[in-house]
């Protein structure tokens, strides 16, 4: 242990103790600010997760961000580990590690300017964003930072003007009152990313005011889909299946996949049974705390029936994840419960946030229905949801539930959970499941999209939910062949294990972070930190350049030649833009043409860009770009060109912000060929 310390408002000061757990080959840091050197209100920063919001929840994120940074660094003295050369933060809650950062830059090397701090920091940081909904962002009073960093607490070189100029919504629709954790991460971030493709949609649109002017899907972040470790949570049945073969690729799924349909069968209800018995363990307990008596309980005995199909939903309990949207019609649900023929089972477990009480009322609700004596044999709700919990639950599922409200689930990791267990999902397309459902993986439950009511919508899609159930899960499950197996269903699990297996693993988002993200990141961080920060030094003076002479870029006009009436495959066409760059060079600028299939409208989709050419000068800044595009598809072609700054220190041209199209004057502002 070893104590990390920075300044608070009023002469206070914040503390904390490191602490060390080895992960496998990992160091793990946690920090703790209940030490003796911290007065009583320092001692409870990291008394509770999330925070009480306010001073509180900033005080959380000055620690873990600068706290952070200072407590890997004595872990690296200490221990003589090497010095990350990628910083990662997952959602705003660790911004503060940019800051600190930059104050260690100019600390080592005073000759460096903020902007020059900035551009080193940045190089080498990834931020993540986990949320789709703006409500999930942390926001705090700019008076309140501030009172933080400015003052007396400030730190040398780090104004904090600039500082509030990171997390400002300076854009249309933003609150110019507040400071916005994740605005400051992308700000703070070279390359960012969403943890679905959906919510790389999402992301794009909810945080387009910082790339104004450009179209959604131009905006700079990129998605890498979640992931989850196998080993914790597949089954030892399951990788006994797989006969040596390694979980973390392809190749053990196969092996997994390919299990004869006798044993594959076998297996699952074992896995079933051992979810009956510790159900039945969990739920005696819970009535026990509840006041029962041994007596009274005797119908647990007979809770669940490792013959049924049992479906499972466990998560936290937020509003938009629906935990009771299967109430809906409490009538239906107890049919398809009771069904003489074909019985479903629900198998249901969560907590929700200590301060959510509208989580809490949605679990009661739950509770009151699966209390009924005419039900409680085929549903349960767990309390006390743990990874122990977890681990049989998952394995002992048939079919993974999951209905929030699309498109509010960024990922979601549940269900892949459950998938490597053999359980096929019942979901709405929301997060992960919107790209990798195929139609024989489970089941993708319809969505009201376009209706406003809530009531409504959640009537409309809990009726589709019952009814996918009834007419295609619960068929698909009990309708036997010869052998008294179900081909169907075995037939969607071997899909599910050799199809989904592979994608859903932490290893696979973990290859990605590496190949896209921090593999580039890291090379731009050792690029701008080469012959004292040149690079930094240099991107900063031309950022500042090109801001200032922005205005004065303009595409004047732009023309096409080599079509007539008709375009066809192979046809070469070639576009002509004739751009003003005022004071900047073409060294400074990377002009586009931007091209590819157009709609009935006219739009142009899945654009493709191509950087033209200068190919002539002329007087007073102007130059003539030419690029031929050869098409490789018949039909309607549409073009426009764009300017953007270039620079070899940037990840994007995207980067700044900063665009030009032509107006509509100049030529073609866009051009359709049919």
């Amino acid at each position: 242990a070893r104590n990390i310390a920075f300044g608070l408002p009023g002469g206070r000061s914040l503390s904390a103790r490191i602490w060390v757990a080895q992960v496998g080959r990992v160091p793990l840091l946690l920090l703790d600010s209940d030490v003796e050197e911290n007065g009583p209100a320092e001692r409870e920063v990291t008394d509770r997760l999330y925070g009480g919001g306010g001073e509180h929840r900033l005080q959380q994120e000055m620690l873990l961000g600068i706290g952070g940074v200072r407590a890997m660094r004595a872990f690296c003295r200490i221990t003589g580990h090497p010095a990350p050369e990628v910083f990662h933060t997952n959602e705003g809650h660790a911004g503060f590690l940019g800051l600190e950062r930059i104050r260690e830059f100019l600390s080592a090397s005073p000759s460096l300017t903020f902007d020059d701090a900035l551009e080193a920091s940045r190089a080498g940081t990834v931020f993540t964003t986990h949320t789709p909904v703006p409500a999930g962002i942390d926001r705090f009073p700019r008076d309140l930072i501030q009172q933080y960093f400015g003052g007396e607490n400030a730190e040398p070189g780090l104004l904090v003007d600039r500082i509030l100029e990171l997390g400002a919504e300076n854009f249309e629709g933003g609150d110019p009152t507040v400071f916005n954790m994740a605005v400051m991460g992308l700000r703070l971030g070279q390359r960012a990313n969403g943890v679905s493709l959906l919510h790389g949609q999402v992301s794009r649109g909810m945080f387009s005011g910082l790339w104004s002017g450009f179209d959604n899907e131009d905006v700079p972040i990129t998605s890498i889909t979640n992931g989850v470790h196998a080993p914790t949570w597949v089954a030892r049945q399951v990788i006994d299946m797989a006969h040596g073969e390694s979980i973390d690729d392809a190749i053990g799924w196969d092996v997994i996949a390919n299990t004869p349909d006798e044993q594959l069968w076998a297996t699952k209800r074992v896995l079933r049974q051992e979810l009956v018995d510790m159900a039945r363990t969990r739920l005696r307990e819970s009535w026990i705390t509840r006041g029962a008596s041994d007596a009274e309980l005797g119908w647990i005995d007979s809770v669940l029936d490792p013959d049924v199909l049992t479906i499972g939903f466990a998560r936290r309990v937020p509003s938009y994840k629906r935990l009771t949207l299967m109430l809906r019609d409490p009538k239906r649900l107890k049919a398809l419960l009771t069904d003489p023929k074909r019985p479903v089972q629900l198998v249901v477990a969560g907590k929700a946030h200590p301060a959510d009480d509208g989580g809490k009322r949605l679990i009661q609700e739950l509770v009151r229905f699966a209390d009924a004596e005419d039900v409680r044999e085929r549903i349960v709700f767990l309390p006390d949801y743990d990874i122990g919990m977890a681990t049989v639950l998952y394995p002992g599922c048939d079919v993974w539930l999951n209905n929030p409200i699309r498109p509010l689930e960024a990922s979601g990791t549940s269900g892949m959970k459950a998938a490597l267990n053999g359980a096929l999902n019942l979901s709405i397309l929301d997060g992960w499941w919107d790209e990798w459902f195929d139609g024989e993986n489970g089941w993708a439950i319809p969505t009201a999209d376009g209706v406003d009511d809530a009531d409504r919508r959640d009537d409309i899609e809990a009726e589709a939910l019952y009814a996918l159930i009834e007419n295609s899960v619960a068929p698909a499950f009990y309708i036997h062949d010869e052998r008294g197996l179900p081909p169907r269903w075995l037939a969607m699990v071997r899909h599910t294990l050799r199809t989904l297996g592979p994608k859903v693993l932490a290893s696979r988002m973990l290859r990605e972070y590496v190949l896209r993200l921090y593999t580039p990141a890291a090379l731009s961080s050792r690029a701008v930190d080469a012959d004292n920060f040149a690079l930094a030094r240099s991107l900063a003076t031309w950022k500042k350049k090109v801001r200032a002479a922005w205005s004065s870029v303009r595409i004047e006009h732009v023309e096409a030649d080599g079509v007539g009436d008709a375009v066809n495959l192979g046809t070469p066409i070639t576009v002509r833009a004739f751009v003003s760059l005022g004071d900047l060079t073409p060294d400074d600028v990377i002009v586009q043409t931007v091209y590819g299939r157009v709609d009935a409208d006219d739009r142009i989709n899945h654009p493709l860009h191509a950087a033209m050419e200068p190919v002539e000068k002329y007087d007073g800044g102007r130059w003539q770009y030419r690029l031929v595009v050869t098409l490789d598809k018949n039909g309607p072609f549409g073009y426009t060109v764009r300017a953007l700054p270039n620079h070899p220190g940037l990840a994007t041209p995207q980067e700044m912000g900063l665009q030009v199209v032509p107006p509509l004057s100049a030529g073609f502002a866009d051009g359709v060929l049919r």
